[in-house]
């Protein structure tokens, strides 16, 4: 019997997980939790009287790192906000939240700056290795070995997006093939030139090589990729956009969540896909209620808080990510570590009403996705009327010759959320394509 690569790939894999350190990976929790306060009490130890933000913090809070003993302790320690980041940066200036000496640290990134000024960001060089042990988590996730070649299609600058993927690599013995400086038609030429296996991007991105493989003839049947890894925004958990990448690149599609203050902290398992497991190992995570900042119940949705516990040169401790997520009810198979039901499903902020109706931008991105032939698109809500409008503006692949994608895209929104919105045909090539962080919804206000 013969096998497209695709399945190949999910018969190699199986539903056996690969672990990079089972021991912590599938503790019991007792022991997950005693690990955990630990790390937290060694931290906290570390930073006070050396970080400034924190030691000040804790001061008005009237709070004594040696009185956290236990996880009921933890809530004794107050939120950290980003909005509190950037005022500590404006103060200081070019570096704040630092545990040590300027000149002890060796790395240097920032933030995207989608909502608001980029953050400063900085890493020693033990920090950074805990990065790499935290990528080596993603990857192994994955299912991916030293066996493998990783393609990494990502531009080098201060935003942090795939850097700590390459010494994540080195981690598990993977061979990394750096893809910056390349058009992505080189991209898609050098990766199948050298024969990587798994291609790390984010999800608009990976779409996009597939539109322009389209544009050049390339038969993706050709590639050796058998997994992608996305980050830098939410979408490879979005089901429409995870079957998309599975169905053009003919592999398993994988997400990963992390960020500049926090870390790589989340990772998409191939015995358990759809969903997320947080790094409980080197993180604290907690889900609350945006509004009320109780601890919501299993399988509710809430706002993801994180405690990063190796990087004490710059802490986070119960930052409020802004992410919204769902804890799993129940534990499935060996791993001990907290399971996110559909990963990061959106922004806690993004959330807008259009006449009377909660609308999420993965929302959007889902129902658009189900069609192939819409290769981009933006959605603007605008509130600037007596009633808000949604606007969807799609592009269609030239060679499309489907004439009711718009009728049809506009009848599953009517029939779903029972909103109708107002759906016109871009040109071809006029909506931007992203390599970083999409930008597709707008909210327009008065």
């Amino acid at each position: 019997m013969e096998y497209s690569k695709s399945q190949v790939t999910r018969t190699r894999m199986g539903d056996t997980p690969v672990y990079y350190h089972r021991e912590t990976e599938t503790m019991p929790r007792a022991g997950l939790e005693a690990l955990q306060i630990d790390k937290l009490h060694e931290m906290l130890h570390e930073i006070h009287g050396r970080n400034d933000f924190y030691t000040g913090k804790f001061k008005r809070a009237g709070v004594k790192p040696g009185e956290i003993r236990s996880m009921e302790d933890l809530s004794r320690l107050p939120f950290t906000l980003k909005s509190e980041l950037a005022e500590a940066q404006e103060k200081s200036g070019f570096a704040y939240n630092l545990t040590y000496p300027l000149a002890d640290y060796t790395r240097f990134h920032q933030t995207s700056g989608t909502t608001g000024k980029p953050l400063h960001v900085f890493d020693t060089r033990k920090s950074w290795e805990w990065w790499a042990h935290c990528w080596a988590h993603v990857y192994s996730g994955a299912g991916v070995t030293r066996e493998d070649r990783i393609f990494c299609a990502f531009s080098f600058g201060p935003f942090i997006g795939f850097w700590s993927s390459i010494d994540g690599a080195a981690k598990i013995g993977a061979l990394l093939v750096p893809g910056g400086g390349r058009s992505s038609l080189e991209r898609l030429h050098l990766m199948r030139e050298t024969e990587c296996t798994v291609l790390c991007c984010t999800p608009s991105y990976a779409l996009h090589l597939l539109e322009v493989a389209a544009q050049n003839d390339i038969d993706m049947r050709d590639m050796r990729i058998h997994t992608t890894i996305h980050a830098g925004e939410p979408g490879a958990n979005v089901p429409a956009v995870k079957q998309r990448i599975e169905t053009g690149w003919h592999a398993r599609c994988h997400d990963h969540a992390g960020g500049s203050e926090t870390g790589a902290f989340g990772f998409e398992s191939t015995e358990r896909p759809n969903g997320m497991y947080i790094i409980e190992s080197e993180y604290i995570a907690e889900v609350i209620d945006p509004e009320t900042t109780e601890p919501v119940a299993p399988g509710d949705s809430g706002e993801l808080v994180l405690t990063n516990l190796g990087r004490s040169c710059y802490p986070v401790i119960r930052y409020r990510t802004g992410d919204l997520v769902k804890p799993a009810i129940n534990s499935k198979g060996e791993r001990s570590f907290l399971f996110l039901e559909g990963g990061i499903i959106g922004r806690v902020d993004d959330m807008t009403t259009v006449r009377g109706v909660n609308v999420y931008p993965g929302a959007i991105d889902n129902f658009v996705r189900k069609y192939e032939e819409i290769v981009e698109y933006r959605a603007t809500v605008n509130k600037q009327g007596v009633l808000d409008e949604l606007h969807l503006e799609i592009e269609l692949a030239p060679e499309c010759r489907r004439r009711t994608i718009r009728e049809e895209l506009l009848e599953d929104i009517r029939s779903t959320l029972g909103l109708r919105p107002n759906i016109t045909l871009a040109e071809t090539g006029s909506l931007p394509r992203f390599e970083m962080k999409a930008k597709r919804f707008f909210v327009v206000k008065d």
